[in-house]
């Protein structure tokens, strides 16, 4: 791992988004809650925050981190669902990766729930929107 411990303490936000690309009928079962496995944006929202708290685990070489905050959103867009997290922490290094990896598993959760009803769902745009804090300051795409 990278050797943090002369860095400063700063507070850290980043954010991140996906995308899960569906039918129509599948995006009315989802906003339903009534999909086979039960609600599946509670679910998928609660998936991503566990993930979050897991990313050390998951990513070789990525800092375990205490976070102060992590929400995960799952709303509707344009042909599916759209997923957003934040994530915060004072530390010496960022939360990007705890950002993105609650957007992934939580993007993966839908996926796993509405797969009976659409296989072709895809999965993308995965991507992160903004960071702040830390040595190089504010970050936006």
């Amino acid at each position: 791992m990278v050797d943090v411990s002369d860095k400063a303490s700063t507070a850290r936000e980043a954010i991140a988004e996906g995308f899960v690309s569906m039918a129509p009928e599948t995006l009315t079962l989802a906003l339903s809650g009534q999909g086979k496995k039960g609600a599946v944006i509670p679910v998928a929202e609660v998936a991503g925050v566990m993930a979050a708290k897991q990313t050390a685990s998951l990513i070789p070489l990525c800092h375990p981190l205490g976070l102060s905050k992590i929400d995960v959103a799952v709303t509707e867009g344009e042909g599916g669902l759209k997923v957003t997290a934040i994530a915060k922490t004072t530390g010496p290094t960022g939360v990007e990766m705890e950002a993105l990896t609650a957007v992934s598993v939580a993007c993966l959760t839908l996926y796993d729930m509405l797969k009976a009803a659409d296989r072709g769902m895809v999965i993308g745009n995965v991507r992160l929107v903004s960071k702040t804090g830390g040595r190089s300051g504010e970050w936006k795409a």
